[in-house]
């Protein structure tokens, strides 16, 4: 009877609900799924975004071998899931092809860790790393999703210099950011860092997907903001331009307006944008909220907040969250911390592309400070903070006539 089960089925589901043993790998399969050609539908809002495949046995015996919840379905049972999409707030999205994916990287090893790159390693999903080398050299052509994450496009190397000048890893930083300065015919640091953020924004206005996290959300739009414009104090030889911040033209940027860049090198800070200090002062047991958005007219921001919970705990980063009034109109909030002026997580188009800007470090870890150990993700298999980054990577491979082409 269970052989005859099993050839009468068609199809596979994934749930990704409170039923799911392990969230985070679970988009592994997923995208595992896509490289395999085997078609997949982005089940949005039922039973907290599951994946529906067709049946594959070797799907199945990765999803034993990975540790991830399944369930074989037959037509009928396929059918029945259709019909509550189709009468509830649900979609069917398809999942085409498996995205091409980068992670902007440094060539050494700073003393922090990547939160993005820890849930790709975990949940077992490829990628490429890159720098300014192949940014600058058109290599962002070749991938469909890109990822920045303690970058500083504003050329003063996270503001660290107060903390953290006479440590052998900053001055190493200075010393190879100076060097590809050199390299590809840069005078300043920041001169080329607002160079690549240029780059970085011509993908997206061609058709990219960009995520980005911590500090490069805030500093890629102070990049963009004050292209040609010399915002770094003393640090690099020289002062800033005489009334620099008269100069910043935000039509420029992606998410923000209307910010004060911090012009003193000595404080651990790049603008008015983010929510560092108050979110300090709020200290823990502190939760940010998933917006509830329609799966049928507007499965972008939807399928971006696939969770099995809408209430996620806050965590900083360098750059916690974003002050509410300095984000453009035409952004969409997708989470907050009701009450304050902190939006954590936000999303928009830009040309033919999109971007979303997720705010703080480490999901899983409150105040993740410079030299901590990398969060170990076999704690956490179903962590809703590190389930918002997965939701990205396969935010490229959606196909919907509702979706922007």
């Amino acid at each position: 009877m269970i052989l005859l089960f099993y050839i009468l089925s068609t199809s596979f589901l994934i749930p990704m609900d409170f039923s799911q043993s392990d969230h985070l790998r679970a988009y592994g399969v997923t995208y595992y799924a896509l490289e395999k050609g085997i078609k997949v539908e982005w089940l949005l809002n039922y039973r907290d975004g599951s994946f529906l495949m067709d049946l594959n046995s070797e799907i199945e015996e990765v999803c034993k071998i990975r540790g991830v919840s399944y369930q074989v379905l037959d037509e009928g049972s396929v059918q029945s899931i259709y019909g509550t999409i189709e009468e509830e707030n649900m979609e069917r999205v398809e999942l085409t092809v498996a995205p091409r994916i980068a992670v902007y990287v440094p060539p050494n090893n700073p003393p922090w860790d990547d939160a993005v790159r820890l849930a790709l390693d975990y949940a077992k999903v490829p990628y490429d790393k890159i720098w300014d080398e192949e940014v600058m050299g058109g290599a962002l052509s070749s991938y469909d999703w890109l990822h920045l994450h303690h970058e500083d496009f504003t050329g003063q190397y996270g503001k660290f210099y107060a903390s953290f000048r006479n440590t052998h890893w900053f001055n190493e930083q200075v010393r190879l950011n100076e060097l590809m300065a050199k390299k590809l015919g840069f005078k300043k640091v920041w001169q080329l860092k607002h160079r690549v953020a240029r780059k970085i924004q011509e993908y997206v206005n061609g058709g990219g997907f960009l995520f980005a996290m911590c500090s490069a959300t805030e500093t890629i739009d102070i990049a963009l903001a004050s292209q040609g414009v010399d915002i770094v104090p003393l640090l690099d030889g020289d002062g800033f331009e005489l009334n620099c911040q008269k100069k910043l033209d935000f039509s420029r940027t992606f998410a923000f307006k209307d910010f004060e860049v911090d012009l003193n090198p000595m404080r651990y800070r790049h603008s008015d944008i983010d929510v560092t200090p108050e979110a300090r002062r709020r200290r823990e047991r502190v939760y940010f909220e998933l917006f509830n958005f329609s799966a049928k007219y507007d499965p972008i921001p939807t399928l971006l907040t696939q969770n099995h919970t809408i209430s996620i705990k806050e965590f900083l980063g360098q750059t916690t969250g974003f002050r509410r009034n300095l984000i453009k109109n035409e952004v969409v909030s997708l989470g907050e911390i009701k009450g304050t002026e902190e939006v954590k997580y936000l999303y928009g188009d830009y040309g033919k592309g999109f971007f979303t800007f997720y705010g703080g470090h480490d999901p899983e870890d409150y105040a993740h400070l410079v030299g901590d150990p990398p969060t170990s993700l076999e704690l956490y298999p179903n962590s809703p903070g590190y389930r918002l980054i997965l939701n990205n990577i396969l935010f490229p491979a959606a196909k919907s006539k509702r979706l922007k082409t």
